[in-house]
């Protein structure tokens, strides 16, 4: 940690000491400003490592030390010398030309190969439910099949293709102003996919652009032509015909039908036929395992993990021996404007909403900034390693209601020694044909490769200065500072091992970021020759928390350890008492345990998005490592106790000896008798109070969001249904945030975060009606007494 601490001390003398000149700004904002050189470029971390506790063996074969030198490269960056051919004509049609030289393997006869499979044949002789021994003609069934055939997907369309890839190159380049890749990520897939196995890529989905620019990017990249799963809920028919022709597939609605309706046998049978032969022949898969952006509901996609789940079945049942997942993430400085009624009314995308949103953008360009556009492709790994070493980390689990209900009400002080489970996504169409065991093992294997994309993804710009003026300096920051604020900011980043999708001058960035953020932004100048930035209040302050969410991933360990300090101090110090009075109370590692499981429990699980094979306690082995690392607290040595850095008597003793894998950390505080007696202090060093106020707030607007809708619990109109009951507390959250100022709050996903937490919790009880579910309070929160406890228990965490 001296160390660490050294290297940021010479960081910060060495930028003072360059940064004594100042120079004009002529191409910014035309003022005097300090000229400080910038850091960015060096000592960036190689991110996307697998899980080297559940794949070891993929984790070692396909990495190598040299691909992190490889650099990145711009895909939409076409010129003469990506081309075959040389001269003055080449460089004003190579786009064109690159476009013809794309390999693009033929079509095969694929619906043959379909319906002459084994499960399809099944259905049409009859011997199984829905099929022509159940009373129905075999040539209707085969038409049938057919008509559910050409809904899933449709034959390769290679001129069509060639011709989108054209257009799309020209439009990326207008919009865009680089769309990055990394070339070592590019070279571990490459690797992956000579392993003569199909390539299933499970990616995040921040855009509706996302669909079309990844399987760009992976077809400029030699990979071919990527089959894209899509939802049809937010396509029209003429979209999906051509989305189809491009490689597109598609779930039909009857696949979503009962288990035992003859229309969903056969549909499923379908779907799996459609699957196996797809996997056979070896093409690569594009799976989104977050919901489609605008999706009011669960983070997790039910739609992705029914596509993966049949994928995970065709491994098991032996059609392959095994397939190469590979996590992607996409992230953008600013996502790609969508029209505003799939954003709200959820309608579906059709060729002309399509086509006038490109103009738009198009109409744009020039007069507005680009964005630059980062794909991250995680280090590829074996599903059949997965599926093996992932059963063995199953433990014993309870709900949320069971685990934290009678600490809240002060019934119980223990928190029980288990996990918490917790669902929002619900299985539907083919999933929920699988056995139990198998729709847990889809279940945990989307949340452990959605980790693996989020904690692969690059730290934008934008949500760097989002995070400063939403959490720092919300009444403003002269724009000398915000460059000092903005250099460390990222420098922490860095250092916790996330990469950021940036480079180049510090001031510069600073500029082109305020740039794309005007509209949330407001600048005043001021007499002495600065700059003063102002976030504007209103809905701009939800905007930038949104953005600001994207940086919490880097942060989310030690945010969650500050925030538990701050529970553990609630009952001790006054929240506005000094730091130095903060500093004198003894926090035991024990106390600190079961604050961090509490809050833990509280938090949910799309926001944490903790991997499956880590346990809780190893999770608060980790939070406390962070806060001793990055300097917050210090270890306490009590009189006649052994100094906690003495190991050379220590013994391990059978306990230990015998622990799960899971169990283990680099730490040796898993005895936690031995941990009893060790106690910490927070640190009196000069930053640990602005920072130690920092991490609490990045928590600050879901925390808060929860504590209103705890006090809403005795003004809502209940019983409601969820919708209505979400319109009434989202009302709520803004009318509150006109009062108080935090708009940061008054977002529509925390007001269902908070709704499905305190269903979990037991707070509201969901009953059957005519008009479908409906929420009430349950009797044990029906008293204010209980109502006021619970705003109370939440209330700890929350850093005013």
């Amino acid at each position: 940690m001296d160390t660490m601490l050294e290297a940021r001390l010479q960081t910060q003398q060495r930028n003072t000491q360059n940064g004594q000149e100042t120079s004009l700004w002529s191409s910014g904002f035309g003022m005097k400003l300090e000229a400080v050189t910038p850091f960015l470029g060096k000592y960036r971390p190689f991110v996307g490592r697998c899980c080297q506790t559940c794949t070891p063996k993929s984790w070692e074969s396909l990495f190598h030390r040299s691909i992190m030198d490889l650099g990145f490269c711009n895909v939409v960056l076409v010129k003469e010398e990506n081309t075959r051919f040389r001269g003055w004509l080449v460089r004003r049609l190579c786009y064109f030309l690159w476009s013809l030289e794309q390999r693009i393997p033929p079509c095969q006869d694929a619906p043959q190969k379909i319906m002459e499979s084994t499960r399809v044949q099944n259905v049409i002789s009859g011997r199984v439910p829905g099929g022509a021994g159940e009373g129905q003609v075999p040539g209707l069934v085969k038409k049938e099949v057919q008509r559910i055939l050409g809904h899933i997907q449709a034959p390769v369309h290679p001129f069509l293709l060639r011709l989108f890839s054209w257009a799309l190159l020209r439009f990326l380049n207008c919009v865009f102003l680089n769309v990055q890749l990394h070339k070592g990520q590019m070279k571990m897939v490459h690797k992956a996919s000579q392993a003569g196995l199909p390539l299933v890529l499970l990616s995040t989905h921040k855009s509706l652009l996302d669909g079309i620019l990844l399987p760009f990017v992976l077809l400029s990249q030699g990979l071919g032509v990527l089959r894209v799963v899509w939802d049809s809920r937010t396509c029209s028919p003429t979209l999906r015909a051509l989305l189809k022709k491009l490689g597109g597939l598609f779930l039909p609605p009857e696949a979503n039908l009962t288990l035992d309706s003859p229309e969903g046998v056969l549909a499923r049978a379908v779907v799996h036929a459609a699957m196996e032969q797809l996997l056979v022949s070896r093409q690569p898969l594009l799976i989104f395992l977050e919901e489609h952006p605008g999706a009011q509901g669960p983070r997790l996609s039910a739609l992705g993990q029914t596509w993966l789940g049949l994928v995970v079945q065709a491994v098991q049942v032996g059609v392959i021996p095994d397939a190469m997942l590979v996590p992607v993430a996409i992230t953008y400085d600013l996502v790609p404007d969508a029209p505003c009624d799939v954003y709200h009314a959820l309608a579906p995308l059709g060729l002309w909403t399509g086509a006038l949103a490109v103009l738009r953008s198009l109409r744009g360009w020039g007069h507005s900034p680009r964005v630059c556009v980062r794909v991250h492709l995680a280090q590829p790994f074996s599903l059949q390693e997965y599926t093996i070493n992932a059963r063995s980390c199953w433990g014993s689990r309870q709900t949320l209601e069971q685990l934290l209900q009678p600490i809240v009400l002060g019934q119980c002080t223990i928190v029980p020694d288990t996990e918490k489970e917790q669902e929002w996504t619900p299985a539907t169409g083919p999933l929920l044909a699988f056995k139990e065991e198998d729709q847990l093992l889809v279940r945990r294997l989307s949340r452990h490769v959605l980790n693996a994309s989020v904690t692969s993804s690059a730290v934008m710009s934008t949500a760097i200065m989002a995070t400063l003026l939403l959490f720092k300096h919300q009444k403003g920051v002269f724009l000398s500072q915000l460059l000092g604020e903005f250099s460390w900011l990222t420098e922490e980043t860095l250092l916790r091992g996330f990469d950021v999708g940036f480079s180049g001058q510090l001031r510069c960035l600073v500029q082109h970021t305020l740039s794309l953020l005007r509209a949330h932004v407001a600048l005043l100048r001021v007499h002495q020759g600065d700059l003063l930035v102002v976030p504007r209040p209103g809905p701009g302050l939800t905007h930038l928390a949104r953005l600001s969410a994207e940086l919490l991933p880097a942060f989310l360990s030690e945010a969650v350890g500050a925030c538990a300090v701050r529970g553990l101090l609630a009952g001790r110090v006054p929240p506005e008492g000094p730091w130095e009075l903060q500093g004198i109370e003894l926090l035991s590692q024990n106390e600190l345990y079961r604050q961090i499981l509490l809050l833990l429990h509280l938090l949910p699980q799309d926001l944490l998005l903790l991997q499956p094979c880590q346990s809780s306690y190893c999770y608060c082995q980790e939070v406390l490592d962070r806060l001793i690392q990055c300097g917050l607290l210090v270890a306490e040595e009590t009189p006649g106790s052994r100094p906690a850095c003495d190991t050379g008597r220590q013994r391990l003793s059978a306990k230990l000896l015998w622990k799960p894998s899971g169990d283990f950390t680099d730490s040796d505080s898993d005895n936690f008798e031995e941990a009893e007696g060790r106690y910490f202090r927070l640190s009196q060093q000069s930053r640990c109070p602005d920072f130690f106020l920092f991490l609490c707030r990045l928590l600050s607007p879901l925390l808060k969001a929860f504590v209103q809708a705890a006090t809403f619990l005795h003004r809502g109109q209940l019983p409601d249904t969820e919708s209505g009951y979400t319109e009434q507390l989202l009302q709520f959250l803004q009318a509150t945030a006109q009062e108080e100022g935090s708009f940061e709050c008054a977002d529509r996903n925390l007001a269902i975060s908070a709704i499905w937490t305190f269903r979990d919790l037991g707070v509201l009880q969901q009953m059957p009606s005519p008009a479908g579910p409906m929420l009430s309070l349950s009797p044990t929160f029906t008293s204010r007494e209980n109502q006021e406890k619970l705003e109370q228990f939440i209330w700890q965490f929350i850093c005013s």
